[in-house]
């Protein structure tokens, strides 16, 4: 089951990734006001999601993967809270949806940090 849960990770923050090359309109409207550049970071964070995603795969880049997504989720979180924060200023309808985001982070989070300890099965063989 820690493989499925592997391997649809690495495909989540793939995907996640390539959105931001193919809709960075959507994540320029949650960027923080007082971030320069906002362009050139959504596009550096998607390449992140993507690089880190592929790095979940192979046994020796999994655990410094899994650290680098947990560090990647904290450096976002400003954009989720501006995500409700502009929501909620502007009676967004989907402001639930940004809502939700704020606590499912700390759910990717503990699902990256899974990924920073040994497997069971490794752990039994030695």
């Amino acid at each position: 089951m820690r493989k499925v849960f592997l391997y649809l990770m690495s495909m989540f923050y793939t995907a996640a990734g390539i959105n931001h090359f193919l809709n960075p309109s959507f994540y320029e409207q949650i960027m923080p006001p007082y971030l320069p550049y906002h362009l050139p970071l959504i596009y550096i964070s998607g390449l992140c999601e993507i690089v880190f995603g592929i790095l979940l795969i192979p046994v020796s880049t999994r655990k410094i993967a899994a650290w680098l997504i947990i560090l990647l989720l904290i450096v976002i979180f400003p954009a989720n809270i501006q995500m409700a924060v502009d929501y909620k200023a502007n009676d967004n309808p989907d402001l639930w949806i940004a809502i939700i985001r704020l606590p499912v982070q700390i759910v990717l989070i503990w699902w990256a940090w899974i990924f920073t300890k040994p497997s069971v099965e490794k752990s039994k063989l030695v």
